[in-house]
């Protein structure tokens, strides 16, 4: 049932009962901290809008109505409620902010968190406050999308493009997916790109998620073409696949930010593939609001941004 619109505001219960209280205009206005003339207008305006005199001004001072000694009585009764309220939310916002749960895409959760999250952790102490606990699972990039939609996690990490019915998302970073081979393999020694053609036909090392999740929802493979060759091996992370692939096992898919020191060592090559775009944005996403959810989530999208 809707309130009438008789209903005063809280902020005009909360004048009315300091004036009951303090017995004139003037020592209400000080106990509500605003100006005499604001408290009058206030009192003007609650009594205009219930249609009723709620308070006969004395020389003395300022006299409750018999009808404003009723409604007084009904205004502190949902004041104290209102007060109730107001620290129970402030509670759960307390408590909001001192625990952050998150569910982050395998790429994400081992290589780009730990150092948001320390970094974090870090200017926090610089700044001489507590940093919030941060509890996060190690998922794909749907089951984060799940763990976010389900209230499980406040905040989500993805690297899939796609469209995320229900929630929010922002942008904040970029990855890169590239085919590695061993310094040996015989992709490294030809002039020309790899084709993706030659791609289907040969089995790739993959993750337990295999193509969809490595190259995305939308697979940049997919179409009237054969399903690409499976590989008689799957891993559970990356660390296993990139295991594999340093033993010879194959060519395989990977985040440049999981084989990046690989890359620069030699470790490992990356073949340039013709006709493929393997770039991918790094998604946070949330539920609710245009904007992030106030407090620690707020605060680490805020502080990945300012050291991205």
């Amino acid at each position: 049932m809707a309130l009438s619109a008789r209903m005063p505001e809280l902020s005009a219960l909360e004048v009315l009962s300091a004036i009951a209280k303090a017995g004139s205009l003037n020592a209400a206005s000080r106990e509500v901290g605003i100006s005499q003339q604001a408290v009058s207008a206030r009192l003007t305006s609650i009594e205009s809008q219930i249609g009723l005199r709620l308070v006969t001004r004395t020389t003395r001072g300022a006299q409750l109505t018999p009808a404003g000694e009723v409604v007084v009585e009904w205004a502190d009764q949902v004041l104290d409620v209102a007060l109730r309220v107001d620290a129970g939310l402030a509670s759960l916002r307390a408590e909001r902010r001192s625990e952050l749960k998150l569910a982050a895409s395998q790429t994400v959760a081992e290589h780009l968190l730990p150092r948001w999250l320390v970094s974090m952790q870090a200017a926090a102490l610089r700044h001489g406050v507590s940093a919030p606990a941060v509890s996060f699972s190690t998922t794909d990039s749907r089951g984060a999308i799940a763990a976010v939609r389900d209230g499980h996690a406040e905040l989500g990490f993805i690297e899939i493009r796609g469209v995320f019915h229900g929630l929010r998302s922002r942008v904040i970073g970029h990855d890169e997916l590239v085919v590695v081979v061993p310094p040996d393999h015989k992709w490294v020694r030809r002039s020309a790109a790899v084709t993706v053609a030659e791609l289907r036909q040969t089995p790739l090392v993959s993750r337990k998620s295999g193509w969809q999740l490595l190259l995305g929802i939308e697979d940049p493979l997919a179409g009237n073409e054969p399903v690409p060759a499976a590989h008689p091996l799957e891993f559970a992370s990356a660390a296993a696949v990139r295991a594999a692939v340093l033993a010879g096992a194959g060519p395989a898919v990977m985040s440049r930010a999981a084989v990046g020191d690989d890359l620069l060592h030699g470790r490992l090559r990356a073949v340039p593939v013709a006709g493929l775009d393997l770039r991918r944005d790094i998604r946070a996403i949330w539920l609710g609001a245009r904007t992030p959810p106030a407090g620690a989530a707020r605060e680490l999208l805020d502080h990945i941004a300012t050291t991205r």
